[in-house]
């Protein structure tokens, strides 16, 4: 049985803080991100999805593009990045207590029954899962739960893991191929669509009726969410524009791409003078 520990999490004296501005419904209201959805999942992924699109593709894509040349190497990293979470995460509880060890637990759970969901997927699609898409199920659910792991329960952990998978999933169709951005790590599909799915998930699942530590006073779910959405949607803003200024500074100044004959080549012997492979 969960119980609720005290709310932590809510405020650190920035912009987002208090969001009684927007509506005397949010009165008080602090935008819950426990250990990032926003200023670390969002914010660097629609910066990556700017600096994709301003970038250009690259020669083939998306078609003539190769899968990743070793997915043994690929779920090694996923480990590693999966071990280095708890740290992440619980770690964002700033103490060795209840509150870090209940972060550590759902977010195990996330990206444990992310995993699976993904899996599935997989096996529905194609008629077998793959070891990338397990790490990048594995990722996904890790993003998702981010923001939430001080405040939601291990219930709702299995909620966060479950529509991770399922959104992110879509999303990397999506970006690669209604939008035609080539996202070469996914990272807007996976990290920033889970981080942001992970920050609304919050403004539900934190409250006490669905096993959360509860929200803050006088905050109804309905205004907790709208928050939530409120703040999701400035941080893309500020982050869009800001990359894209910060680009075509650097392109003005510097350029952005390498020649078309060095991309052949490749950037390897290009830029760092020795080839990763001699084939």
């Amino acid at each position: 049985m969960f119980t609720p520990h005290q709310p932590t999490g809510f405020g650190g004296g920035g912009f987002l803080s208090d969001l009684g501005w927007a509506s005397s419904a949010l009165k008080g209201f602090a935008t819950m991100d426990f250990a990032g959805g926003l200023v670390v999942h969002a914010n660097a992924a629609v910066a990556a999805l700017v600096i994709a699109k301003v970038l250009g593709s690259r020669k083939g894509f998306p078609s003539e593009l190769r899968p990743p040349h070793n997915p043994g190497l690929v779920m090694i990293g996923a480990a590693m990045l999966w071990v280095g979470w708890y740290g992440f995460n619980a770690g964002s509880a700033l103490a060795a207590d209840g509150s870090a060890g209940m972060a550590m637990t759902v977010t195990h759970i996330s990206a444990a029954t992310a995993c699976l969901v993904w899996i599935l997927i997989e096996y529905i699609k194609f008629g077998k899962p793959s070891l990338v898409g397990i790490a990048t199920g594995a990722i996904a659910g890790l993003a998702t739960i981010t923001p939430g792991s001080g405040f939601v329960s291990p219930v709702g952990a299995l909620v966060y893991g479950a529509l991770s998978s399922i959104v992110c999933f879509y999303m990397i169709t999506i970006v690669k191929n209604k939008w035609k951005i080539d996202d070469s790590l996914d990272v807007f599909a996976v990290h920033g669509i889970g981080g942001i799915l992970g920050i609304l998930l919050t403004g539900i699942f934190a409250d006490l009726s669905l096993g959360g530590n509860g929200l803050e006073t006088g905050v109804s779910i309905k205004a907790a969410f709208f928050g939530q959405l409120l703040a999701t949607i400035i941080t893309i803003a500020w982050a869009g524009l800001m990359s894209y200024i910060l680009l075509k500074v650097t392109q003005l100044f510097f350029g952005l791409r390498v020649t078309e004959d060095e991309e052949i080549e490749g950037l390897d012997i290009t830029s760092h003078g020795e080839r990763g492979y001699d084939l």
